[in-house]
């Protein structure tokens, strides 16, 4: 008997691809101190259209593994653990990497050398999708996915008097008394945390990490779900119904336990998870019911190669930021200032990204063209 073969749906894949899209945005403005305030975070407590880029991403991870556990039926328990361990060490690798890059710089001296491993950021984004994905793969793997579920809203629960008998009595829930840069100054130390908000925080920490797997675990859900009862209606509007629900509870969690992204409150995971199944939606209707596909092929070269095209902006803003075009002037801030600031100082910033997305795009294009897609 053959094989039924995997069905693909389009949605996911675009749903994918359109959140690299727009992260390579939010990360690559021409001056951060130009850009729209939709394509902020939130300063601390509140929610922007920025803040749903990084859980979509993880919604997406999620979506992903619903796809690959079928194939892990037919596969030995050691083979399984090896390809979770194995692509959890890698990405965590490449993020680590990431931080480190471009390994070599002048000391206070003025001497060339490598960059101190002792000043190099441990946690970040793509280590905090490696451990949402090994995390996440390990629970589905094991589990069945409504103990997966019932865990993740036992984690949610016990995150909010966690954060608050654990932080600074005062306020426990502010930049420096949060529970989470107790714990990470305890275990990395501050020259292994990120710097960006004036003193030693990291958002993605290793507290607030254990919030965000439930973003991975609703991904998988929502693409089991949809897999299951196929492309109808009914699919439509319970995935509708189950994100409106999340929205209303979040929206009163928020009352207690704020929708703070850098801190990855309970509530932002609701509130996040609760829009990603909206949109989702919204994106499964216009494909598949109104059967408008014309526009899907360009997210669906972001979708094809995230991982690679995700290191691609990164490493390229790091090397933009390194080179010079003239003395103290990096190639990056030539760029804006001679070319795209002439557009307005806003709509420069914001074009520069946008050209700078689409740079990506066309590498990612020539890569779908040979049929290259790296992974993990």
């Amino acid at each position: 008997m053959l094989p039924v073969k995997q069905e693909r749906f389009l949605a996911l894949d675009v749903f994918r691809g359109m959140t690299i899209c727009f992260m390579i945005i939010v990360n690559t403005p021409g001056n951060g101190h130009y850009a729209y305030a939709p394509l902020n975070h939130a300063a601390w407590n509140g929610f922007t259209p920025t803040d749903l880029v990084f859980p979509s991403f993880l919604f997406a991870v999620g979506n992903a593994m619903s796809f690959v556990m079928a194939k892990w039926v037919d596969m030995s328990q050691s083979q399984v653990l090896g390809k979770i361990f194995k692509r959890t060490f890698l990405i965590f690798l490449l993020g680590y990497l990431l931080y480190w890059f471009p390994f070599i710089g002048l000391d206070k001296s003025g001497n060339v050398g490598l960059l101190p491993i002792s000043h190099t950021r441990i946690l970040g984004v793509l280590q905090r999708i490696a451990l949402c994905y090994g995390i996440g793969s390990l629970m589905i793997y094991y589990l069945k996915p409504k103990t997966s579920l019932i865990i993740c809203i036992i984690i949610l629960i016990a995150y909010w008097p966690i954060m608050y008998m654990f932080g600074n009595p005062a306020d426990p829930l502010s930049l420096t008394g949060n529970a989470g840069l107790r714990f990470d100054k305890w275990l990395m130390g501050e020259d292994h945390m990120y710097h960006g908000e004036g003193i030693a925080f990291d958002p993605e920490g290793w507290l607030s990490t254990l919030p965000a797997v439930g973003n991975v675990i609703a991904g998988y859900l929502a693409g089991k779900f949809i897999q299951e009862k196929g492309k109808t209606y009914e699919t439509l509007a319970k995935l509708m119904l189950v994100g409106f629900g999340l929205l209303v509870i979040a929206y009163f969690w928020d009352l207690g336990f704020p929708i703070n992204k850098k801190l990855w409150t309970s509530s932002f995971v609701l509130y996040t998870v609760g829009l990603d199944c909206i949109i989702i939606s919204a994106v499964m209707y216009v494909i598949d019911f109104l059967q408008i596909t014309r526009w899907t092929y360009f997210f669906q070269v972001f979708g094809k190669n995230p991982l690679f095209i995700y290191l691609l902006s990164e490493v390229g803003a790091t090397i933009l930021f390194v080179l010079h075009a003239q003395p103290k002037v990096s190639v990056f801030a030539w760029l804006y200032n001679n070319i795209f600031r002439h557009a307005g100082l806003y709509f420069g910033s914001f074009l520069f990204a946008v050209s700078f997305m689409l740079f990506c795009w066309v590498i990612g294009y020539f890569l779908d063209k040979k049929k290259i897609y790296v992974r993990v």
